[in-house]
């Protein structure tokens, strides 16, 4: 499978079972996951990292994303494993 067979080049979103999926949310994760374990960032940007990090969890879990990859930081896979859903 291509990229475009999943999301057109003109498409900025796609429905996946009924949950609305912008293009760029498995790029943005992995960003805030950076951000997120950044020993150099600040609780301000933590806090925010980690906001964007929880808000993109469903997503993913509905691209599948957890059931072929597993989260190497064991702090961080906690923090999205004790997202519901």
């Amino acid at each position: 499978m291509r990229p475009e067979d999943v999301l057109s080049d003109t498409a900025n979103f796609a429905d996946f079972d009924g949950l609305t999926i912008r293009k760029g949310t498995v790029a943005a994760f992995l960003a805030n996951a950076q951000a997120w374990l950044d020993p150099k960032a600040d609780a301000a940007e933590r806090a925010e990292a980690e906001r964007l990090l929880l808000e993109a969890v469903p997503a993913l879990r509905k691209l599948g994303v957890f059931a072929v990859l597993e989260i190497r930081d064991a702090a961080l896979r906690r923090l999205v494993e004790g997202v519901p859903g």
